[in-house]
């Protein structure tokens, strides 16, 4: 029995499992879908990518685990307000046939040289920022909660020595479900949480320009440049070799599937990869990936279970246990997009997309990126010219 892949794939789902499903719930809330719809994003992404990853990973003998753009996820939170659910369901297929295109021709580097990603780091940043800004808050609404969760995620994130099976993230979630238990026990007793098979909804998507301008070539961008590349790098580091061009063509097919039931864009993880590889020998990482993959069909095929028992949680729970689990990623797009090169259209492009305004029915975010990018054409030449260097 492969004991070390075992706990491994178990510690992963339940990282997979917890913050990333708090923030599509929050987001499917605040844009005012139901709870059957919420659902059934939960199934498709979850289901749909792990019947991917045992695949690919069996193919490959490598751990390739695939779920969602939790960036992604948020900019279509920003995005409904303008946009119907059908509107972002067909921007949804036109992501998934460009990262077909560009993994079938092998143009992503192209694409992504011609796009600084210090620019698409001040947009990814300016999405993020308000989930941290809701943690914060989350102080006000109920301290003894947040704080206790802060807590012992800080303690143990900073004492990596202290003895502990699960990640800081994990603990901060269980404290956090004990607090709420000891202090609501009726709240257990009246919520039915027997296990419920999903039902998924099917979607009929609808193509609009204003949509595909919007959320296309973010979403595209997101799925890329801040997730497959960092599982691409956390792989490479473990003395593995993750098959780019075939990654993206997966994530472009399995994203264009996952749309009919409402699910988002899919791409290659990185922090469930690192837990995968983070143990056991590199030969059986793949045992770990497939076994993960199991238990996310599993997750996936209960998600009206999942959703009803997240939705009863108080709001500052979801908030801290999202903020908590974007700080290192909102940490790393501030340092991207603020570095040497590009800092002025970094600046512009988290500026214009925290500012939030719509212009021609078209989201902040996709107006980050353009005028990120005028801005550092028009007063930073030189960074263009330094990049073309480096790609020569």
């Amino acid at each position: 029995m492969p004991i070390t892949e075992l706990l491994n794939a178990f510690v992963a789902f339940l990282f997979a499992a917890s913050a990333p499903v708090a923030i599509i719930l929050s987001v499917g809330l605040d844009s005012g879908l139901s709870e059957a719809d919420i659902a059934s994003w939960i199934f498709a992404v979850f289901t749909f990518n792990g019947l991917l990853s045992i695949a690919m990973s069996i193919s490959y003998r490598q751990p390739l685990v695939f779920l969602w753009t939790i960036p992604g996820a948020i900019l279509v939170g920003h995005a409904l307000e303008n946009l119907t659910y059908a509107e972002v369901l067909g921007a949804y297929i036109l992501t998934g046939l460009l990262l077909l295109a560009l993994g079938l021709t092998g143009w992503i580097k192209k694409v992504m040289d011609w796009l600084p990603l210090p620019i698409v780091m001040g947009m990814v940043a300016g999405v993020f920022v308000s989930f941290g800004l809701d943690w914060i808050r989350a102080f006000a609404a109920d301290f003894l909660l947040v704080a206790s969760m802060s807590a012992l995620f800080f303690l143990l994130t900073a004492f990596p020595r202290i003895p502990s099976l699960l990640p800081p993230l994990i603990w901060a979630l269980i404290i956090g479900a004990a607090i709420i238990l000891y202090r609501q026990p009726v709240a257990l007793d009246a919520l039915d949480i027997g296990f419920t098979l999903v039902v998924p909804q099917t979607y009929l998507p609808q193509f609009s320009l204003a949509a595909a301008m919007e959320l296309v070539v973010p979403l595209a961008v997101t799925v890329v440049a801040a997730q497959n590349a960092q599982g691409i790098a956390v792989l490479k580091t473990h003395g593995h070799n993750p098959p780019t061009n075939a990654i993206t063509s997966c994530c472009g097919f399995m994203s264009m599937l996952t749309a009919l039931y409402g699910g988002i864009s899919t791409c290659l993880t990185g922090p469930v990869n690192a837990i995968l590889v983070s143990g056991g020998r590199p030969e059986r990482h793949w045992i770990a990936a497939v076994l993960l993959g199991v238990m996310a069909i599993l997750f996936g095929l209960g998600a009206p279970t999942v959703t009803s028992v997240l939705i009863a949680a108080p709001a500052a729970f979801l908030s801290t246990l999202a903020g908590l689990a974007l700080l290192r990623t909102l940490q790393a797009a501030f340092a991207s997009a603020f570095a040497p090169s590009f800092p002025l259209g970094g600046l512009i492009a988290f500026l214009v997309t925290l500012g939030g305004v719509p212009m021609f029915n078209i989201g902040a975010p996709f107006w980050g990126l353009v005028f990120g990018v005028m801005a550092s054409l028009l007063i930073e030449r030189k960074s263009f010219a330094g990049l073309r260097r480096a790609e020569g």
